[in-house]
């Protein structure tokens, strides 16, 4: 459950999508989390259950178990991009291909309402309002945030969300 939806001055809300497909993957969320817990300027309100998935892009790989969590963060946005780019070498992440297999996958969705378009960063994440596997777990955490762009909640985002990938929740032995 998300804390209040106001944040103390100084703080910005943000909204990060989670994702493994290479070996235990709900372990891979529950180490991620840990760090972003113990990320610095930063507090974790919410994490969504796990979910499982099948590949969306390049098919040929393993399924994937994801999630969503909110943080409160005095770290800027792209701040908050290189952490989370450490805390993925940390965890073993290579970049070979793209949109391959992959360890732990971190990406910022939404941060504040902000709009970000440059060759490092683009906020809103480009593919949040077209991906069910990103929706579902985020519409159980934050159901009534608004999409700075497109003006529509993320359930409603999710409601006409064209993905028709299946997902499924994930049981695991998140704490």
């Amino acid at each position: 459950m998300v804390r209040n939806n106001t944040t103390d001055k100084g703080w910005h809300r943000v909204y990060l999508g989670l994702g493994s497909n290479v070996g235990e993957r709900a372990d891979r969320l529950c180490e991620a989390i840990e760090h972003l817990e113990a990320l610095a300027s930063s507090r974790l309100l919410a994490a969504s259950e796990f979910y499982e998935s099948e590949p969306r892009f390049v098919e040929e790989q393993p399924d994937f178990v994801n999630a969503c969590v909110a943080l409160e963060t005095k770290l800027s946005a792209h701040a908050l991009l290189d952490a989370l780019l450490d805390i993925e070498q940390a965890m073993g992440r290579v970049r070979t291909q793209p949109k391959g297999p992959r360890v732990i996958d971190l990406d910022i969705l939404l941060y504040d309402q902000e709009q970000i378009n440059d060759a490092g960063l683009q906020i809103p994440h480009p593919g949040l309002a077209e991906r069910a596997f990103v929706l579902v777990p985020l519409t159980e955490i934050a159901p009534e945030v608004m999409h700075p762009v497109l003006g529509l909640s993320i359930e409603q985002l999710a409601e006409r969300c064209a993905d028709r990938g299946w997902i499924k929740r994930f049981v695991s032995r998140r704490p």
